[in-house]
């Protein structure tokens, strides 16, 4: 008795897409170590480097593939600008973070002094911190303590990238005022 295998059952040839895709991964899979080469050079860090190219691969991977006349050529460029964009976005957040601690002035002889000062910035800052609503301070502390990015963390919390941004600028705000406030007026004969 011969057994036959019904028409859907049957092998297929691949399609156009499947040809396409493996071809896609074929040529990133060679070209990967120059891309991440490029890209540790321009940000200066490997771990970062790896980490963009596989945002990269992920972008490309998702969306229909696009047709290029020299695909390792295209994804050098495109691992070059996302360098590029690594780079802005982190001068885009030092810029924003700039100026909510106190810069660092040469006083010689008052080392107590700003010791004492710096101790009571700490705390200026931690207040604010702890009168934070707890999804803005869960932010910051993920961001400037845990060293997250700003993707990872609207990944993980399921927000969109621009609200981990507007919680952080009220976290870094917060701090900034923070410190300009006077100190409470201290009572005689109260420890601090």
């Amino acid at each position: 008795m011969m057994i036959s295998t019904p028409p859907d059952s049957e092998e297929r040839p691949p399609t156009d897409a499947a040809c396409g895709r493996a071809h896609f991964l074929q040529v990133f899979l060679s070209q990967r170590s120059q891309m991440e080469a490029l890209v540790s050079r321009r940000v200066g860090c490997r771990a970062t480097a790896a980490d963009l190219v596989q945002d990269l691969f992920l972008r490309f991977w998702r969306r229909p593939l696009v047709q290029v006349e020299e695909l390792s050529t295209y994804l050098l460029r495109c691992a070059g600008n996302i360098a590029i964009d690594h780079l802005r976005s982190e001068g885009a957040r030092s810029r924003s973070s700039e100026g909510w601690l106190p810069k660092q002035q040469d006083n010689q002889g008052s080392e107590p002094q700003a010791a004492l000062e710096a101790g009571n910035d700490l705390r200026h800052v931690e207040a604010a911190l702890r009168s934070l609503p707890e999804r803005t301070r869960q932010i910051f502390l993920l961001n400037r303590i845990h060293g997250r990015k700003y993707a990872q963390i609207a990944k993980a919390m399921g927000l969109s990238q621009s609200a981990v941004e507007k919680h952080m600028m009220r976290a870094l705000e917060a701090c900034k005022a923070s410190l300009r406030e006077p100190p409470p007026p201290r009572t005689p004969g109260k420890a601090p």
